[in-house]
């Protein structure tokens, strides 16, 4: 066998994928907006449903000429494409380059990082919907500049590290993206007006809940085996807790249990260390 490297993110996002396929009908890795919802997993496709539904509120009139960037399993695209819009995809990755031509098969897929990606024509909008993170802060709108017609837009929604955020050395410090005091200022100096902005933290935060819950479960489950192995086959666990430290750093080891075994991570510590925004721009006529 060839010394190819194990893709552990593509195995998670496949995991993750075939989850949510199975919990909802759908292929979505966003948030959702949960206002008059209750919290819990039977809900998650209907959360989901109304943070696409908000988000398409911000369209303008069409057809439209799109660009979803880090457009996921291009679940968002098939709507768009159903709505009567010519779409193009980027994506960073040979797995959901294949989702996203299975979901959405009329959609243009470019597989490569947005920063790297060629793409030619001019475009009426610009979509980033939980991607914007992801992308050096001096290189997204700026390249979207190029892309966009005169007066063409660009949709943010995403979250961003408020002033509160206060990262843990050991443990993940949930939520994450751009310094917002850095956004606004970069924003500032763009040829863009914003047409609207809308701090949505406390309708996405109680997404962080249930998934939180779904990771619980999972570790109560893993806690009852190795009880039971304690009992019944110490020797085996001793040699699967041998692996596990040499296989993880302590650190690892940590963020896995805060995961598995904890509820730190929750709407509460989400909303109290990042701003989840949904941002509207247009391109400022010359």
């Amino acid at each position: 066998m060839g010394n190819t490297k194990f893709d552990s993110r593509s195995v998670g996002l496949d995991i993750g994928l075939s989850f949510s396929r199975w919990l909802t009908g759908r292929e979505n890795l966003h948030y959702g907006i949960w206002d008059g919802l209750d919290v819990c997993a039977g809900n998650v496709g209907a959360a989901q449903e109304a943070y696409t539904a908000k988000l398409f509120e911000l369209l303008p009139d069409g057809p439209l000429r799109i660009l979803d960037i880090g457009g996921g399993a291009g679940e968002t695209a098939k709507k768009l494409v159903a709505l009567g819009h010519d779409v193009e995809i980027v994506v960073p990755s040979a797995f959901l380059a294949e989702r996203c031509r299975a979901n959405a098969p009329t959609a243009v897929v470019h597989e490569a990082m947005f920063e790297d990606a060629e793409l030619s024509g001019l475009f009426d909008l610009c979509l980033f919907s939980e991607s914007y993170q992801y992308i050096p802060l001096d290189q997204g709108i700026p390249k979207c500049l190029t892309l966009l017609k005169p007066n063409g837009h660009i949709l943010i929604a995403d979250c961003f590290r408020s002033e509160g955020f206060s990262p843990d050395k050991v443990q993940a410090t949930v939520g994450g993206g751009h310094p917002i005091q850095k956004f606004h200022a970069f924003l500032a100096d763009q040829p863009l007006d914003l047409l609207s902005s809308e701090d949505i933290t406390q309708s996405v935060a109680p997404s962080i809940d249930v998934e939180q819950g779904l990771f619980n479960v999972v570790g109560y489950g893993m806690g009852r085996v190795d009880e039971q192995m304690a009992v019944q086959r110490p020797k085996t666990r001793s040699v699967v807790h041998w692996i596990i430290r040499r296989l993880l750093s302590p650190r690892k080891r940590a963020r896995l249990d805060q995961r598995l075994n904890q509820q730190t991570r929750t709407a509460a510590h989400f909303s109290a260390n990042n701003t989840y925004l949904l941002l509207k721009l247009q391109v400022r006529a010359a």
